[in-house]
């Protein structure tokens, strides 16, 4: 069995890869580290739920539990058009690392499965991280099983979030602002 080191951002997407890489003979082993998720409360959610989930399949997770919540914002402040890139080459270069550190003989991520993330270039990052630390990058497109993940995870009762984690994905999720609207000072929107 070839062991490799699945980076995972929650429990619910962690369903379908976990399934897949078993299937084929994968000995695998989770990575918690998620500096983006904004706020804490969110954070811990997706951590707890993941715990149960992993507890429940036999899944051994290792949790990087720090709130490092400055190191993500001091890598994407001025570079918001690339928060993605940036969040991206975080958290498959800890997976790298730690992926080295461990001996093990690749390492992927479940953000895999999601239609919403950009899959070539968290390809990309994954290959030259390979490259950089000497460990490969296992992709495969898991996107296919997303459906029935998202099925699974609500038969199961799991915390679902609604965003993709970060400060500015939680604002694109709920904030809608209304152009053309007037405040009650009679002002328009985005003016001061």
């Amino acid at each position: 069995m070839k062991k490799i080191l699945l980076h995972t951002c929650c429990g619910p997407c962690s369903i379908y890869p976990l399934s897949s890489l078993r299937d084929k003979d994968f000995d695998v082993y989770g990575l918690f580290y998620n500096p983006n998720i904004h706020p804490y409360k969110e954070f811990k959610k997706r951590q707890d739920q993941l715990e149960q989930f992993a507890q429940q399949q036999n899944w051994q997770v290792i949790y990087d539990d720090e709130y490092r919540l400055d190191e993500y914002l001091q890598e994407v402040v001025h570079r918001e058009a690339r928060r993605c890139q940036m969040c991206y080459n975080m958290r498959l270069r800890k997976t790298a690392q730690m992926a080295k550190k461990g001996n093990f003989e690749a390492f992927s991520t479940t953000l895999l499965v999601s239609p919403f993330q950009k899959h070539e270039l968290i390809k990309e990052f994954g290959e030259n991280l390979a490259e950089q630390y000497g460990v490969p990058f296992y992709y495969e497109d898991f996107r296919p099983g997303f459906k029935e993940a998202t099925a699974k995870s609500k038969e199961l009762e799991m915390y679902r979030q609604q965003y993709c984690g970060c400060i500015y994905s939680e604002r694109d999720r709920y904030y809608r602002p209304n152009k053309g609207a007037k405040d009650k000072g009679g002002r328009q929107n985005g003016t001061l």
